[in-house]
């Protein structure tokens, strides 16, 4: 009997070690979760039997539960590094089916989608909005990343904050020639954009009309040519210095001669001031853009995608979704730092970074594992001393089974 209640000690004691050794080789490991071993006594004792007076039948490996303690957080300064800093895990989707995991090393695969090292695709809420202010919370999908050029979008209005000196000189009524400085006072410009996202300088000049009425007429011209854009605007200010003339004004449509649409632009010069202070242009602000491609991405604590690119416009792609579990040791462990559905584990929650129970993103960073070297050092020596304390117990046996062998002789 004490044989093979030796023998389980040697099995425990083999089976800590292999636990032991698992977490040593994987301290380095992304989003690793450390495992440990749990044994329970045996008993082989006969229906009606008096307990009191059985001597046990030894141990055996009851389970191997990972433990799903926060692990260090390294930063990396790649944008697609993603770290969960409290519960929740990455929902990926691996040829149809979700697993789940916590190391979030992503990339990007040949057609945008956010993949990690195995190809599984990271699932997200879908955008329904490019501010990045609505998502579709009810479904998930994979995330990709447009690789495509964003299309221009035509100015249609722009808005122009200005300070008219209040002493400048009185030029009176007449032409403001944009070929002769004496015909004016001040001039600033505004790039603009046609509908194929060429850009065009709309200039602005000022002429001072009079000093009573506080009176300016305005003349744009675009791209230098005189000959389209003739219209003058004028604009009036009350004796605070505050714009007093309805705004926006309009100068007239003009041809960009490219194949874009006629433009039509919209000066809007609410905010405009006539002050003491020197001419001074405080704000120059237009709607339109030029065609612009994927530069840049960041991914806030919230989980919100965001793609920059290079004509200055920000795109929402979704929002990056957690699960989270009732009982997460019940998971099935996958292999590769991931983990299945189980029945142990309970029904999936879905949820946003940062909202309820759920951790918060950190883009730039990923978790390292949660084991700690010492500690396993340290079960590997009492899983060593184990061992060899249970092969004692075989050798103490074998010398009492020879001893009863040898008082026949």
């Amino acid at each position: 009997m004490s044989f093979r209640i030796a023998l389980s000690g040697l099995a425990a004691a083999q089976a800590s070690l292999d636990v032991t050794a698992n977490n040593i080789a994987n301290a380095n490991t992304n989003g690793f979760k450390q495992s440990r071993a749990e044994f329970t006594d045996v008993y082989a004792t006969a229906f009606g039997s008096i307990g009191s007076l059985d001597t046990g039948a030894g141990v055996r490996l009851a389970s191997v539960s990972q433990l799903f303690t926060q692990g260090n957080i390294d930063f990396t300064g790649n944008a697609l590094d993603l770290a969960v800093n409290g519960e929740g895990f990455f929902v990926l989707d691996d040829q149809g089916s979700n697993v789940y995991s916590r190391a979030g090393g992503f990339s990007v695969d040949r057609d945008g989608y956010v993949v990690n090292v195995n190809g599984q695709r990271l699932q997200a809420y879908p955008a329904l909005n490019t501010q990045g202010t609505s998502f579709s919370t009810a479904s998930l999908g994979d995330l990709q990343l447009t690789a495509s050029t964003t299309p221009p979008n035509p100015t249609s209005t722009a808005d122009i904050s200005l300070n008219m000196q209040a002493n400048a000189t009185q030029l009176g009524p007449g032409l403001i020639d944009t070929a002769d400085p004496t015909t004016y006072n001040y001039s600033t410009s505004v790039i603009t954009y046609d509908s194929l996202g060429q850009p065009h300088t709309s200039a602005l000049f000022f002429r001072k009309i009079d000093t009573a009425t506080r009176s300016w007429d305005v003349r744009m011209e675009m791209d230098g040519d005189s000959t389209q854009t003739t219209a003058v605007q004028n604009v009036t200010f009350d004796n605070l210095g505050q714009l007093t003339s309805p705004q926006p004004v309009n100068f007239g449509a003009y041809n960009p001669g490219n194949g874009a649409q006629t433009m039509n632009v919209d000066f809007d010069f609410t905010g405009t001031t006539q002050y003491g202070s020197g001419f001074a242009v405080n704000n120059l602000f237009q709607d339109g853009y030029a065609t612009g491609r994927l530069s840049g991405l960041d991914i806030d604590e919230s989980g919100v995608v965001l793609a920059r690119f290079s004509n200055g416009q920000t795109s929402a792609m979704g929002k990056v979704a957690l699960a989270d579990f009732a009982n997460p040791q019940g998971l099935s462990p996958l292999g590769d730092s991931t983990w299945g559905d189980s029945f142990q584990a309970g029904d999936r929650r879905l949820g946003e970074p940062g909202a309820g129970s759920y951790g918060f993103l950190q883009s730039g960073a990923l978790e390292n594992s949660n084991v700690e070297i010492t500690e396993e050092l340290v079960s590997l020596i009492t899983a060593q001393r184990s061992f060899q304390a249970n092969a004692q117990v075989i050798s103490a046996a074998d010398t009492v089974t020879q001893t009863v062998i040898n008082i026949g002789r």
